[in-house]
């Protein structure tokens, strides 16, 4: 299964060598030697500057900010495995119904371990920082969320649930995370969470490259009906994608000391209409670009699709410089 001279590197051919899994080192969460420092920051929390949230006593910001961080590592060990092994695990053992490159196979259980492991950094460092702070990690399980993108994917493409998973997946491992792009250069955090994301982000940068190469052999494999389906499917998804679950930010809210009601009102205020089209297109802005380079837009209809859900077609005007 190795791959032969002619085939040019892949993403994840040093994986023994570079994966977080094969070289990482357990990021340990010690009280002392990270005082002063802030466990997640405030600027990344959009519902932190809200004036009923400021208005806590800082104890109960503190706390805020540190179930964000929660959710972020609770978010990682359910998506990581409940989505994006998923659609790893039919690729790997050759049940996605492609005739795939057995390398390309190889590499899908690759990304297999990797989220694996994700999980269960972000679950072990989620209870480190809860055993020292006394802030307890919340029971979210995102189901809700899982459901929707699944309900997502069964409405666009319901004859080809299979495909709905492997798009969902392409979906999510091409997405920009602004969390682990912006929060292991900010010193002000503390160091294991800012190792813990860096350590994440390197490997998502190749499961990024990964996915992209695995769209492109999946494009070329489906027929001319399976391409319009997907043309229509992947603007939903993405969205779907995007259009986060807000029931652990109320949950968080109403533990800080916010009533019902005002809680509701701070999601409301900061999450009104879910992402706007400047942020979803700078999200997905490495994914629409994917489109274009395989041929996506060029489906008919396909442009309009994406326009309905105020995505733009790659090219990097309209929405990206304009919204």
């Amino acid at each position: 299964m190795a791959r032969d001279d002619s085939t040019p590197p892949g993403p994840l051919d040093r994986w023994y060598e570079q994966a977080g899994v094969r070289t990482g080192v357990r990021r340990m969460f010690h009280e002392d030697a990270e005082r002063g420092k802030v466990l997640f920051p405030a600027a990344l929390v959009p519902y932190a500057g809200h004036e009923a949230v400021r208005a806590l006593p800082p104890e109960r910001v503190r706390e805020v900010t540190v179930r964000h961080l929660y959710q972020f590592l609770l978010s990682t060990t359910h998506l990581e495995t409940r989505v994006v092994n998923a659609a790893a695990e039919p690729v790997a053992n050759g049940r996605a119904g492609l005739d795939l490159p057995a390398a390309l196979r190889l590499d899908a259980f690759k990304v297999y371990c990797d989220e694996g492991y994700h999980a269960l950094y972000s679950l072990d460092l989620a209870d480190q920082v809860a055993a020292v702070t006394g802030i307890p990690v919340p029971g979210w399980d995102y189901g809700g969320f899982v459901e929707r993108l699944r309900e997502t994917g069964r409405a666009q493409l319901p004859e080809s649930p299979r495909l709905a998973e492997l798009l969902q997946a392409v979906v999510f491992e091409t997405l920009i995370t602004a969390v682990l792009n912006e929060v292991p250069a900010d010193e002000t955090v503390a160091a294991p969470v800012r190792d813990l994301l860096r350590d994440h982000a390197r490997d998502e940068g190749r499961h990024h490259r990964f996915f992209s190469l695995f769209f492109r052999e999946l494009w070329v494999r489906l027929t001319p009906a399976e391409r319009a389906g997907a043309a229509r499917a992947l603007p939903a998804l993405i969205r779907a994608a995007l259009t986060w679950d807000l029931g652990p930010v109320h949950a968080s809210l109403r533990l800080a000391g916010l009533d019902a009601d005002t809680a509701r009102q701070v999601v409301a205020d900061t999450y009104a209409g879910g992402p706007g089209e400047r942020r979803l297109n700078e999200m997905a802005r490495a994914l629409l670009r994917l489109c274009a380079a395989t041929g996506v837009f060029e489906l008919p209809g396909a442009r309009d699709h994406f326009a309905a859900h105020g995505l733009g077609d790659g090219s990097g005007a309209g929405h990206l410089e304009h919204s």
